[in-house]
């Protein structure tokens, strides 16, 4: 399939602080090597499909283990890459 583009957003849900979710979630993306834009209130990310897939399914268990969460994730082939517009 080539590189892909994914738009993240994460929302912790009924937990005190969402700050672990979160930050678990920026781990694993940085830990992957993705090319990443940190957004208020979405996350970019870009690379080889099988990465970014890997990535996310590994960022939403990390996520998990802190309590209920919401993951929405929008992928593509379509969109620029960074730095090829």
């Amino acid at each position: 399939m080539g590189r892909i583009s994914a738009q993240v957003s994460l929302y912790p849900l009924r937990q005190p602080d969402i700050g672990p979710a979160i930050r678990e979630v920026v781990r694993v993306l940085h830990d992957h090597g993705l090319a990443v834009q940190y957004g208020a209130m979405s996350t970019l990310a870009w690379g080889e499909a099988s990465e970014v897939f890997g990535a996310l399914e590994e960022a939403f268990t990390g996520a998990c283990r802190d309590g209920d969460t919401v993951m929405t994730v929008t992928f593509s082939n379509a969109c620029p890459l960074p730095g090829s517009a």
